[in-house]
């Protein structure tokens, strides 16, 4: 076999129609979109219309939401975490955190926080400082005879007077 010679198989690269060109095309003139009026032209917003009756979209329930400001967490896993202690890019002698997991080319790049997954062993004794670790990635580490140490989340001063506020009517209500 040889490079000039390789070729799809028949039929599977279909050819695409070229839409309004000509008479002879079999396609042409108004190029499948009948004829005249809004719905011929593009840029049509009648999909929504139903003559009157009650559309689709307003007869269905709304159902969930998506929360504003939502956190994107880099996820690893303890096997990542033990391919980088092994590959060398990892010092399993020192505390390592997100600048360090960057650094070694074990994320991407920094997000909101790092969270640790239970996915793997892990043979090294590590000290994590992390956003958030799962209940068994925590017992895995651990058990290795590493540590993990939680980043303590900021809590903005308004969020706690709002808090103690609320807690303060609760308490109000309660005599």
């Amino acid at each position: 076999m040889r490079l000039n010679e390789i070729k799809d198989n028949p039929g599977a690269a279909k050819k695409r129609v070229r839409v309004g060109r000509g008479i002879g095309s079999g396609c042409g003139k108004t190029g499948g979109r009948g004829v005249k009026g809004q719905k011929s032209r593009n840029g049509v917003a009648l999909g929504g219309f139903e003559g009157g009756q009650m559309p689709l979209y307003r007869r269905l329930p709304k159902r969930g939401f998506s929360k504003w400001r939502r956190k994107a967490f880099n996820e690893v896993s303890l096997a990542r975490l033990q391919e980088a202690v092994d590959a060398g890019k990892l010092d399993a002698g020192q505390e390592i955190d997100v600048a360090r997991l960057v650094e070694a080319g074990v994320l991407r790049r920094r997000l909101d926080g790092v969270r640790v997954l239970g996915v793997g062993e892990l043979k090294v004794a590590l000290k994590l400082k992390v956003d958030h670790a799962t209940g068994s990635a925590k017992a895995a580490i651990e058990k290795a005879g590493g540590s993990v140490s939680i980043n303590e989340k900021r809590v903005l001063e308004a969020d706690e007077a709002k808090r103690a506020k609320t807690a303060a009517k609760k308490a109000e209500k309660e005599k």
